[in-house]
C-alpha cells in the first residue's frame, strides 16, 4: 500500500494531505473516497486511513488505525559519503535509503574529483527529493536527511557524535564487519566511504586518531558505488538478526 508523509501539523482528528502528494493520489494513484492510505508523521509512526473527500487541492482522511513503524532500524547509521562523479550520488542516496541509513553526508575528500560550488548546491535539493521518494517506496518510517557537504575533517569531527565508526579500506587485511558487529554496542554508527579512488594514506591515518576504525569487506576492491550499499546491508541485517534472536 502506498505510503505518504505529512507533518504533525497535518494530524488532527482527520489527516490532511497536501499539494503534490494530493495530486498523485487523486490523479496517478486513481484513489478513490473510501479506500485506504498509509500516512506517516516523519517520526516513526504509521497512521492506517480512509480516504474521506477530496477537495480541489487536499484530501481529508479518517484515521483507522495508529501503529509503530516496523521498517525502522534498530540503529541509527550516517553514512559519510566522499563526492562520487556524474549521477552516482543519486544512485546511492536512493539505494542505501531503501537499505535503511539514517543521514546521507556528502563530504570532500583529497581525491574527490567532484567540488559543489554554491550554485551546485542545488543538487542537495535534488537529493533530498530523491532521499523522500526512496523513502516512500520503500516504506520507511521517517524521511532520512541529505546533510550540507562537509570537508573530511568536518566529517570526522561529525563522527564524534555517534558511538562508533567504521572506514572500509583495501590495505586494512584483519578487522571485517562480523568482529566489529559482535563488539559493537550502542545505537548510532558512521560509515565512511571514499569517492573514486578511495581515501588517501593521511586521510586514514587522520580516521584512525579520530577513533574511527578501518575494516576490510573482503578481497575485492568495490566502487564507491557499491560500497556504502554492501556494508549498510550487512550492518542492518546482522544487527537485526542479533535483536530477533
Amino acid at each position: 500500500m502506498p505510503k505518504f508523509f505529512v507533518t504533525k501539523q497535518q494530524i488532527k482528528q482527520q489527516i490532511e494531505i497536501l499539494g503534490e502528494d494530493a495530486k498523485h493520489i487523486k490523479t496517478v494513484l486513481r484513489k478513490k473516497e473510501g479506500e485506504e492510505l498509509i500516512v506517516c508523521d516523519g517520526e516513526g509512526i504509521d497512521y492506517i486511513c480512509n480516504i474521506n473527500h477530496f477537495e480541489e487541492n487536499r484530501i481529508i482522511a479518517d484515521i483507522i488505525e495508529k501503529q509503530l513503524c516496523q521498517a525502522e532500524p534498530p540503529v541509527k547509521i550516517i553514512l559519510f559519503q566522499g563526492l562520487p562523479k556524474a549521477d552516482k550520488m543519486e544512485l546511492i542516496i536512493q539505494k542505501c535509503i531503501e537499505l535503511g541509513v539514517d543521514t546521507i553526508v556528502p563530504v570532500e575528500t583529497e581525491r574527490s574529483i567532484v567540488k559543489l560550488n554554491k550554485k551546485e548546491y542545488k543538487k542537495i535539493e535534488r537529493w533530498q527529493k530523491i532521499a523522500e521518494a526512496a523513502a516512500k517506496q520503500s516504506g520507511r518510517g521517517k524521511i532520512p536527511q541529505i546533510g550540507n557537504v562537509l570537508s573530511f575533517e568536518q566529517a570526522l569531527q561529525y563522527s564524534k557524535k555517534l558511538d562508533k565508526s567504521i572506514i572500509p579500506y583495501e590495505k586494512e587485511q584483519k578487522r571485517n564487519l562480523k568482529e566489529f558487529i559482535k563488539k559493537f554496542e550502542g545505537k548510532s554508527i558512521g560509515i565512511f566511504i571514499g569517492a573514486e579512488g578511495g581515501f588517501s594514506e593521511q586521510e586514514i591515518e587522520k580516521a584512525i586518531e579520530q577513533n574511527v576504525q578501518p575494516i576490510t569487506l573482503g578481497k575485492r576492491i568495490l566502487r564507491t558505488e557499491t560500497a556504502g550499499m554492501i556494508t549498510t546491508a550487512i550492518l542492518i541485517y546482522e544487527i537485526e538478526q542479533g535483536d530477533s534472536i
